[in-house]
């Protein structure tokens, strides 16, 4: 070979090692979970196939309505081949129900279309314009096109046909396991409008104004020594080494642990933060969580958070112990322990109110106390369950002039389930009761409805149950409380009343095991004798799940977190039972 000519093929070898690729570097893309205009909760991370397709809209928008045939012919082609395709809404002027109506109008009724209301998933894949589609590989998570679905439609013109067709073709080669040979487009569509904006530079967060006082109000009484959150907030420093895992558990909706749909019902212990208050985290942390070199001290670092209070209620009048500690291993699936415990009252009485205090929070995952004697027999057959708690569980006062009998010298069968942490553990929960004056004027009662004989299915999903109950007398309802264990996904509470009304009390589109929460209505409703009480859920059993802990079972009713329950509780108080009116006296025969 002439010098020349190794010179020149020296040079083309170069250039071809520093010259961009048209396949993108792979970009990972961080778990999201976003309700769609249906109320369903869809988690990036459990999609099926082996691909996701994101495409950007907003009503209204000319270049995103265009693309709706494009869209029903992507879904008829690539469905069945493993493509899930996903519309995500990015306007903080558009709701479920115009959402809905906008998708039916343009015949995308079968498409899910999420709310991306707190602009964390668009952000965070620094989306500029609607009709943008997103292409992710669930193998690994990683972005392998995103652009324009073709290059037929540009803001205000647009040719009669395409000449090409670029989530086509990546879609095609992806799926046959060929390199993408053009993994980026320009996008044509409308500009999203950020709030705040999307430079470091527009609308800065600050730190000690916008960002503590969040913190402090919806996340410090956890994340703070002594309490149950994995790390303590602290200062600046730590916090801001951890932006990274608060953006994660935002798009997520792991954190705050608060699972109900905002759409139904209002709840007094709503933990949950605003989409405002979500979009100021994220925009802070995008920015870099910066301290802010004018903001002084430091509030988090002089912040004194006291650990969780002996008896935040007062001193109980009665405190059921064990009669000696518990012993956890470091290791192992534990079965569950029933132990025995008596109150030792020598009168019965009425109880106002029920503090559990878990001894040791790193391994206790629930407790549960059933009075075994003297105690009311819910709609099973089964003893009263006096009261249950696990993390997040909500701890106050019975509704006012409501209260639970408590037998002279009760005994309870205490539930305990422990989790292994590694090390070995001891623990001494107890249980405070407290005492009422007098009779209360109502029973406060758990009502659980529950489905014994459901079938979950290997693999499946969003295996559904039902389960049904008729209240025989009037009630108010104060509270609902869902239970499935780790394949459950989701849950519904409603009432069928007797005038023909259906009424959704509440909807958990996410149902987190870790977390067993109750959800205190802010206005207690009334349920008329002759309700049905209708509960409605479905199970994960696929893959995707990751606590799955076998997707090839066929799953059953059992204790065991590795089996399920479908279980959930209205939580009333009973009007007393109606007396039938005595007939008058007959006069017949005239009075002496």
């Amino acid at each position: 070979m002439k010098p020349m000519c190794v010179r020149f093929l020296a040079l083309i070898l170069c250039l071809s090692a520093v010259l961009p690729s048209t396949q993108a570097a792979a970009e990972e893309v961080l778990n999201f979970a976003l309700l769609d205009q249906r109320g369903r909760m869809h988690e990036l991370r459990r999609s099926q196939g082996d691909a996701v397709v994101l495409f950007f809209t907003a009503n209204g928008c000319p270049v995103a309505r265009q693309s709706a045939p494009k869209l029903r012919a992507l879904q008829d082609r690539f469905g069945h081949r493993g493509v899930q395709l996903l519309l995500v809404n990015t306007s903080p002027a558009d709701d479920a129900k115009s959402m809905a109506r906008e998708s039916r109008e343009l015949g995308l009724g079968h498409l899910p279309v999420l709310k991306d209301d707190a602009q964390g998933v668009v952000r965070h894949l620094g989306v500029k314009r609607t009709a943008e589609v997103v292409a992710i590989s669930t193998k690994d998570w990683s972005v392998f096109y995103r652009g324009a679905i073709d290059d037929q439609l540009v803001e205000g013109s647009q040719k009669p046909e395409p000449t090409e067709r670029y989530l086509e073709t990546a879609l095609d080669q992806f799926l046959d396991g060929k390199p993408v040979t053009q993994a980026r487009t320009a996008t044509r569509g409308c500009v999203i409008h950020l709030d705040g904006g999307d430079g470091p530079d527009a609308a800065p967060v600050s730190y000690v104004k916008d960002v503590v006082p969040i913190l402090v109000d919806k996340c410090v009484s956890c994340h703070s020594p002594g309490n149950i959150g994995p790390w303590s907030m602290t200062s600046h420093k730590k916090v801001k080494g951890m932006a990274s895992m608060i953006e994660e558990v935002l798009l997520t909706r792991r954190m705050p642990p608060w699972d109900a749909d905002p759409h139904f019902g209002k709840f007094t212990n709503d933990a949950s933060l605003s989409v405002a208050q979500t979009r100021t985290l994220l925009r802070w942390v995008a920015q870099g969580a910066p301290r802010g070199e004018a903001d002084g001290e430091d509030p988090l670092g002089s912040l004194k958070v006291p650990p969780a209070g002996e008896w935040p209620l007062g001193k109980p009048d009665i405190v059921l112990r064990l009669s000696q500690p518990e012993q956890i291993p470091a290791t192992g699936t534990l079965e569950y322990r029933h132990i025995e415990v008596r109150a030792g009252n020598t009168n019965e009485g009425w109880v106002g109110a029920i503090y559990v205090r878990p001894g040791n929070k790193k391994v206790l995952h629930h407790a549960i106390a059933r009075l075994k004697e003297g105690g009311e027999k819910d709609n099973l057959g089964q003893s009263e369950m006096y009261v249950g708690w696990a993390p997040g569980a909500t701890q106050d006062w019975f509704p006012q002039g409501g209260g639970k009998f408590l037998p002279k010298d009760a005994k309870f069968d205490l539930e305990l389930h422990y989790t292994t942490s590694g090390v070995a553990q001891t623990d001494a929960t107890e249980i405070g009761l407290y005492l009422l004056k007098e009779k209360p004027a109502a029973r406060f009662e758990s009502v659980p409805v529950v489905n014994h004989g459901f079938e979950i299915k290997p693999g499946d999903p969003d295996s559904q149950a039902q389960g049904l109950y008729c209240f025989p007398r009037d009630a108010t309802l104060h509270s609902v409380t869902p239970h499935m264990h780790v394949r459950g996904r989701w849950m519904k509470f409603e009432l069928l009343l007797p005038d023909g009304r259906r009424e959704t009390v509440a909807s958990v589109p996410r149902y987190d095991f870790n977390w067993q929460l109750t959800y205190a209505l802010e206005k207690p409703r009334r349920i008329p004798a002759g309700t049905w009480v209708m509960l409605t859920g479905g199970f994960d059993n696929s893959p995707r799940n990751p606590a799955n802990p076998d997707p090839k079972k066929t799953v059953h009713w059992g204790e065991q977190s590795w089996e399920e329950m479908f279980l959930g509780w209205y939580n009333v108080t009973w009007d007393p039972p109606k007396v039938a009116k005595q007939p008058a006296a007959s006069t017949a025969g005239g009075a002496p």
